[in-house]
């Protein structure tokens, strides 16, 4: 027999006849098997493929994961910048801003940041989309926080700048040496007048001293009046010392400055007298914040320890009688 025929017994001829098989058959019967190993060999791809990963997958899982280790190191350096910057906001606004006397900048305005979540549309869809998104979130906040407190700093630069000014020309001392007042005849507040023999209004102080005793300007400014007078005030100097503040000196023997001229804090002003209405030398000293007279007594701390205050403000308390 032929090897590569194939044969079939036909019983009728009881003998071995060849089997001829069609074209068409042999042509399904290929493409049958050519089926069945493609899907053999698909099967196995997607078996070799879910199980184990290629080198260059093996290679992206891992910068994938890198990637993820490194976003979230950001996030929690982020978290430490956070932290500081906060540290940061509250000496700003509790100590500095205190100091001076400017008002606290509101946490909205700290905190804007970038809260359009159109902002960060192309960062989702990704496999660690939430991470980069809290990153980038994060990072807009903190630069908006670090320009703001940018702004703040140099808003307190100029504070201290002027702060330093204000110290020198804020009414701060005596009027007269401490060692030539006699005694504080009248304070600030409602008192008996000497002449009229009623109640009234006392504006300032009264420093007794001996006639001619040098006046001292407690602050720096810009002498703003001398007027010379028979009554009221009689002789007095005015002198401006910007930020709001005015200091007066009546009952002057005689004026020592002009108007218009620049004086320093410890400078002399004019001379104790005994000039316009009073019954007495002694001189009347008054200081004004925005034109309104307000109680000498608080500006005189760097000539007063906090017991000396404390006396002097006890014995302000005390009936006296004014000498104008």
């Amino acid at each position: 027999m032929d090897r590569q025929k194939h044969y079939i017994f036909n019983q009728l001829t009881q003998s071995f006849e060849v089997l001829e098989t069609s074209k068409s058959k042999k042509a399904l019967r290929l493409v049958l098997v050519l089926l069945a190993v493609l899907g053999i060999a698909f099967l196995f791809a997607i078996l070799l493929f879910t199980f184990f990963k290629s080198p260059k997958e093996k290679s992206q899982a891992r910068e994938l994961e890198f990637m993820k280790l490194q976003y979230e190191i950001l996030n929690d350096r982020l978290d430490e910048m956070e932290l500081l910057m906060t540290d940061m906001e509250q000496r700003d606004n509790n100590l500095y801003r205190v100091m001076f006397e400017a008002d606290p900048i509101p946490s909205s305005v700290r905190r804007s940041g970038f809260s359009d979540a159109d902002r960060y549309a192309d960062l989702f869809g990704y496999m660690n989309s939430s991470v980069v998104v809290s990153a980038a979130r994060k990072l807009d906040v903190i630069a908006s926080q670090l320009y703001n407190q940018s702004v703040s700093y140099d808003s307190l630069f100029v504070m201290a700048r002027n702060k330093t000014a204000m110290l020198t020309h804020i009414p701060a001392i005596f009027p007269l040496k401490e060692m030539e007042i006699k005694y504080i005849s009248s304070y600030f507040g409602y008192r008996p007048d000497p002449i009229y023999k009623v109640e009234k209004f006392h504006s300032g102080m009264d420093f007794s001293a001996a006639l001619g005793t040098e006046a001292y300007s407690t602050g720096d400014g810009v002498v703003a009046e001398v007027e010379n007078g028979h009554w009221g005030y009689g002789n007095m100097v005015t002198i401006d010392h910007g930020f709001g503040y005015k200091t007066r000196y009546a009952h002057l023997q005689k004026a020592a400055v002009r108007r218009g001229q620049k004086v320093k804090r410890g400078q002399v002003i004019g001379y104790i007298g005994n000039t316009g209405k009073t019954t007495g030398v002694h001189l009347h000293y008054e200081v004004l914040k925005n034109d309104v007279q307000v109680d000498p007594i608080n500006f005189f701390y760097n000539d007063l320890t906090p017991d000396e205050y404390e006396q002097i403000l006890q014995q302000s308390t005390l009936p006296s009688q004014t000498m104008d």
